[in-house]
C-alpha cells in the first residue's frame, strides 16, 4: 500500500471513530438526573419544575437509598422513598432490618414533585457521612 493510500485509509478509521463524539451527541445523554458517588448525591441540589418527574440512578459500587425527611417536606407534599416507604420511619426500619429500598449499582428510583418547595431527602446508610441532597421545585 503506497503512502496516500494508508493515510486516507487511517483518516477514514480516525473520522468513523469519532462520529457522534460531539456535543448534542447520544454520547452526551445521561438517562438520570441525579447520581450517586461515594457518599454523596450529584448534584447534591436539583433544580425541577413543578409536575417533573426527577431521576435518581446509583451510579456508584455501592447501594445507596433515596429517603425524604419526612418533617421538611413542603406542605401537601407527597412522601417520597425508594422501596416506595409511605414515611421515613418505616423507610429507616426497611432498610436497617431487611435492606429494603436499597439501590444497587445501576438501580433508579423517580418520583414526581407537584408541589413548589425544598425536598431534602437523604441515604440512610450514609446519613451520618454528609449524604443528603435537596430538590427544589420552581412553580
Amino acid at each position: 500500500m503506497d503512502r496516500r493510500a494508508y493515510l486516507a485509509t487511517v483518516a477514514a478509521g480516525v473520522a468513523a471513530g469519532l462520529a457522534g463524539c460531539g456535543s448534542g451527541g447520544a454520547a452526551t445523554t445521561r438517562d438520570y438526573d441525579v447520581g450517586t458517588r461515594d457518599s454523596a448525591f450529584v448534584p447534591r441540589r436539583y433544580a425541577a419544575a413543578v409536575g417533573e418527574t426527577v431521576r435518581w440512578k446509583n451510579t456508584d459500587v455501592r447501594s445507596h437509598t433515596v429517603t425524604a425527611y419526612q418533617a421538611r417536606l413542603p406542605a401537601g407534599a407527597a412522601y417520597f422513598a425508594s422501596g416506595g416507604f409511605t414515611t421515613e420511619r418505616a423507610a429507616r426500619d426497611g432498610f436497617y432490618q431487611h435492606l429494603e429500598g436499597a439501590l444497587a449499582h445501576g438501580d433508579t428510583f423517580e418520583h414526581r414533585f407537584d408541589v413548589a418547595g425544598a425536598y431534602p431527602y437523604f441515604c440512610v446508610p450514609h446519613e451520618r457521612s454528609g449524604m443528603v441532597g435537596t430538590v427544589v421545585v420552581e412553580p
